[in-house]
């Protein structure tokens, strides 16, 4: 047994250690189970997003978290800052092949423990309406792809009150309850990203 100067023995777990070759660390759980890493893109990056619901659920764990790495999306049970999620069992898991997803959103009015419907906005304009607990994906919007531009944000809103930067069109009508049911895209004046309201 090796002992250290002051006599006690070495029972306890290093934490981090080093040899010729480097240093060595102990990682946690949610470090080493994470996903595999997108490999690196010298053209550009690769947007990512996270995006939070909580369906009250009656077990105390109702808080779900969304994220895309690269081509891939990811929703996982969220138990708090201080308790990793097991990255290693994902509630759902959606590998894309033409497109990647840059942005979603949940619709946090309608969402149960049973339900949540996600929006997810794609690198070449389409639009995806899914729920990840059911599994079932229900609308793509844009599916022909007149307008190729990339989702910078994606945006549920119920009434649309205040849409801020992008305005409603003007030619529309002007109460927040005859705009339900539809699905707004336009772009920003100072850059060429688009935006995407569903109602």
């Amino acid at each position: 047994m090796a002992t250290e100067g002051g006599g006690k023995e070495m029972n306890e777990i290093k934490t981090q250690f080093t040899t010729r070759e480097g240093l060595y660390k102990l990682l946690p759980h949610s470090e080493y189970s994470r996903p595999n890493r997108v490999p690196f893109n010298s053209q550009g990056s690769n947007p990512v997003r996270v995006s939070f619901v909580n369906l009250n659920d009656q077990s105390g764990n109702g808080d779900r978290l969304c994220f895309n790495v690269g081509r891939e999306l990811y929703f996982y049970i969220y138990k708090g800052v201080r308790k990793a999620a097991d990255l290693s069992k994902p509630i759902d898991k959606r590998i894309y092949k033409g497109t990647q997803p840059t942005c979603h959103d949940f619709n946090h009015l309608t969402a149960t423990a049973e339900s949540v419907s996600l929006l997810v906005g794609f690198s070449a304009g389409q639009v995806q309406l899914i729920d990840p607990i059911k599994k079932e994906t229900s609308k793509l919007f844009n599916e022909e792809r007149r307008d190729f531009t990339m989702l910078a944000r994606l945006v549920w809103n119920s009434w649309l009150q205040v849409i801020h930067p992008p305005q409603l069109p003007k030619a529309r009508a002007t109460t927040p309850g005859q705009h339900r049911g539809l699905l707004y895209t336009g772009r920003q004046r100072t850059s060429r990203r688009k935006w995407c309201v569903l109602s």
